[in-house]
């Protein structure tokens, strides 16, 4: 495609870090759409994004139409960054957190190293099939997910309001709250008091809308007040934590992407697509390896963890966090060795190792950061993960812009020794989290409960 248009590697750096400014700031505009409307709305539209975008790539006439497309793709992704996760939170249970998002974060590196493997394979055909592709996979997911997708917004509060007389949550929240602070470890509903809901026919479950029972009207006025009202998020110290890890993932991605296609189909490799495509496998397989150790290893540690003497069948959100050690080495090291193993025109297995372990920390530090935010915030989970999603891609498109011209200036085995040492230091920034973690969760504990107050009131 390149070749044919005219179009630099450096054109193609601007277009994925406008992909990534799509995915991360179509997530925080789209934020109060579940909340008001229901969650399938925002996936329907999400994909009605990505048909538009996949067509307009599938017809690129130059390098506007190159960067410019991607941005609905990335856009048609935001719903990936948040709605999925608050999906998730309707459905499983919190010690279940960690394995459902560990098939989550599998489920994403099928897409980003799976994805180059497939349309490397189309691509040497023909490229713009990628495109007419991707089209049609979504055409037939839209379809898919109108008749297949149920709505999972359960709005507890209406629920709970028409049994508590009128007593608020938060009030109970209050009342519950030991003299540290922390709520009580007991359920918040007791045998006696559970209520049962109608279930609801099967026309209702996909409707294309479900409104909340505190919009008032259209939903105009409070859709553009919880937007401004999501921003607060960035005053959570677990919010800017997960979207560190989170981003510095994802920027990394670029750098070993963008080595793939510029040096090893030249000399001494001289790959075909095919070949080039199939590099992503070894990232791909410990990609696999890190979602299973962050996700259900996560479940199993932290259940072990509560059964500890003295915790009294208490988990606590910082029990994860011991996990990230073993990414915060083998992450940075893989970014080491195949970095100064392409530099030096290594072949099997140098850089293939790298790019294993390189996929470790990918399916790991994701997955270990936001369960842990969804432990410590676990009624804020969607605007959490809006936070994380702006950091995250705010931080993968900055350093998407300088990928290129940062190799060029230090070479391929400095520059993959800087991103090791940063890697490093992001990650080894769980340190502070388990040592202040706790008092910070206690710190914000009344802003917490304020958001929510101001989140689901009739505003």
């Amino acid at each position: 495609m390149l070749e044919e248009l005219g179009i630099y590697y450096s054109v193609a750096n601007t277009a994925a870090a406008v992909l990534f400014l799509g995915i991360g700031y179509w997530t925080l505009l789209a934020s109060p759409m579940p909340w008001l409307y229901g969650r399938r709305i925002q996936y329907l539209i999400s994909l009605g994004f990505s048909i538009i975008g996949l067509a307009w790539f599938a017809n690129i006439q130059g390098i506007q139409d190159s960067i410019w497309c991607q941005l609905f793709v990335g856009a048609s992704e935001g719903c990936a960054e948040a709605l999925a996760q608050l999906s998730l939170s309707d459905l499983f249970f919190q010690h279940q957190r960690g394995s459902v998002l560990g098939v989550y974060i599998l489920a994403t590196s099928v897409g980003t190293f799976l994805g180059p493997l497939v349309s490397g394979y189309i691509a040497a055909d023909a490229w713009r099939w990628v495109g007419w592709t991707g089209l049609m996979i979504s055409a037939a997911t839209l379809v898919t997910f109108y008749f297949g997708l149920e709505e999972t917004a359960f709005h507890r509060e209406a629920i709970l309001g028409r049994h508590l007389g009128g007593q608020s949550v938060e009030t109970l929240a209050d009342e519950k709250k030991d003299d540290e602070g922390q709520l009580d470890a007991r359920g918040s509903t007791d045998s006696d008091t559970i209520l049962m809901d109608r279930k609801r026919t099967y026309r209702e479950r996909i409707a294309l809308i479900t409104p909340a029972p505190n919009m008032i009207g259209t939903g105009f006025k409070q859709y553009f007040h919880r937007l401004f009202h999501t921003l607060r998020v960035f005053t959570f110290p677990a919010v800017i934590y997960s979207g560190l890890q989170w981003g510095a993932q994802d920027a990394w991605l670029t750098f070993y992407l963008t080595v793939e296609e510029d040096n090893y189909y030249g000399p001494p490799w001289n790959y075909s697509n095919s070949a080039v495509a199939i590099m992503n496998v070894p990232t791909l397989i410990g990609a696999v390896i890190g979602c299973v150790y962050g996700g259900w290893f996560s479940d199993v540690f932290v259940r072990w963890m509560a059964k500890r003497p003295g915790r009294n069948g208490i988990s606590e959100a910082e029990d994860r966090l011991w996990l990230m050690f073993a990414s915060a080495f083998i992450n940075p090291a893989g970014l080491m060795l195949f970095g100064i193993s392409s530099s030096k025109g290594a072949a099997w297995p140098a850089p293939y190792v790298g790019l294993a372990m390189i996929g470790f920390g990918f399916g790991c530090a994701g997955d270990l950061s936001m369960a842990y935010l969804m432990d410590a915030y676990p009624d804020m989970v969607l605007e959490g993960m809006v936070g994380v999603a702006v950091i995250n891609n705010t931080l993968a498109c900055l350093f998407t812009f300088t990928t290129s011209y940062w190799i060029e200036a230090s070479g391929l085995a400095d520059t993959f020794i800087a991103i090791g040492v940063l890697s490093f230091v992001f990650q080894m920034t769980t340190v502070p989290m388990m040592i202040w973690g706790k008092a910070c969760r206690r710190w914000t504990y009344q802003r917490y409960q304020r958001f929510l107050y101001l989140r689901d009131g009739e505003q």
